[in-house]
């Protein structure tokens, strides 16, 4: 009898200690997930909430696309990847995303397809895609670009898809070896005796046989990245609020004054895809200009990708050093 007892003892002990974890368990898996949860606040505004850190990451905008890739981060889906290859060569794909459409009008039925933990968009992105892409999963959108501050913005937006991915160490590597850059950069430029020198960057398009020419302001990342080096920005038209891109045409380039070195970029591989290697060879107004008399023109490497982030800066920075001092 006493054993039996004992064992009924034995029994609802163990049956107390089985019943006590059954309670206990799920309050810890609670805080454990608690611990994981990110909560972010977007550029529009609106707060993001993730069960942890994103792995499965898709990205709408070539620049976000970088800094995913910068950050470690291999996206599951890209907008134009046959673009982001030509157009961006600082940080090449590592995987084989799929391809989700264009920048402007991603496939919300591929993107669904990919089940991803987060969509990283841009505010280029039309609000109505957006708003479709959110009942997707949740979406981070960043500001594109600020003429205000352009290094500012590429940065901050850095650090946010960082805190989205859970890769902030990295973020502050990436910001660390961009500065770095600068310094070197502008280092290089000061002993060639180019500190202060009047530079003027841009890219050029031919549109029903006329010539149309996009300077890059003091508010463009590429601007801000040039003053940064030490040069002085030789455009004296207004750029946009947003990327600090002007517009003249052939006429316009005869207000840079002398001594300005001009810059420009085309990423097709095709020497007459820009006006600058092709129909401008023969305007007058053209091979008038002081720069182009005395060989100060400079065609940057094809795939810098002007809009990037700081590897497509650090890309940048070493092609103008290379081609003022060579």
């Amino acid at each position: 009898m006493r054993r039996l007892l004992l064992t009924a003892a034995v029994a609802t002990t163990a049956a107390l200690t089985l019943t006590a974890c059954g309670t206990t368990e799920p309050a810890k898996d609670d805080a454990k997930k608690s611990a994981e949860t990110i909560t972010l606040t977007d550029s529009t505004g609106v707060k993001v909430t993730l069960d942890g850190p994103a792995k499965k990451v898709v990205g709408t905008e070539w620049n976000v696309v970088e800094t995913l890739i910068s950050l470690g981060v291999d996206p599951v889906g890209v907008a134009d990847v046959k673009g982001y290859k030509t157009w961006d060569t600082a940080v090449p794909l590592k995987n084989d995303p799929k391809d989700i459409g264009t920048r402007g009008e991603p496939s919300v039925e591929t993107v669904a397809g990919l089940k991803p933990d987060l969509i990283v968009a841009t505010n280029d992105l039309p609000p109505a895609a957006v708003k479709q892409l959110r009942k997707i999963a949740p979406v981070l959108e960043v500001k594109a670009a600020d003429a205000a501050d352009p290094i500012g913005q590429m940065t901050k937006n850095l650090d946010l898809i960082a805190q989205a991915t859970g890769t902030t160490e990295k973020a502050g590597k990436l910001r660390t070896e961009f500065e770095a850059k600068l310094t070197e950069g502008k280092k290089a430029l000061a002993d060639a005796g180019l500190a202060g020198k009047p530079y003027a960057f841009a890219d050029g398009y031919v549109v029903s046989n006329q010539v149309s020419i996009r300077p890059f302001t003091s508010g463009s990342l590429i601007g801000a990245v040039n003053e940064k080096l030490g040069l002085k920005n030789a455009w004296t038209v207004e750029g946009d609020p947003a990327y600090g891109l002007g517009t003249t045409d052939v006429e316009g380039l005869t207000k840079l004054g002398e001594g300005t070195h001009f810059a420009y970029i085309s990423n097709n591989g095709d020497p007459s895809s820009t006006p600058f290697d092709g129909v401008l060879k023969k305007d007058k107004v053209w091979t008038s200009l002081s720069f182009v008399k005395k060989g100060d023109t400079h065609r940057l490497p094809d795939g810098i990708w002007m809009f990037g982030g700081t590897e497509s800066m650090n890309q940048y920075v070493d092609s103008v050093v290379k081609s003022l001092t060579k």
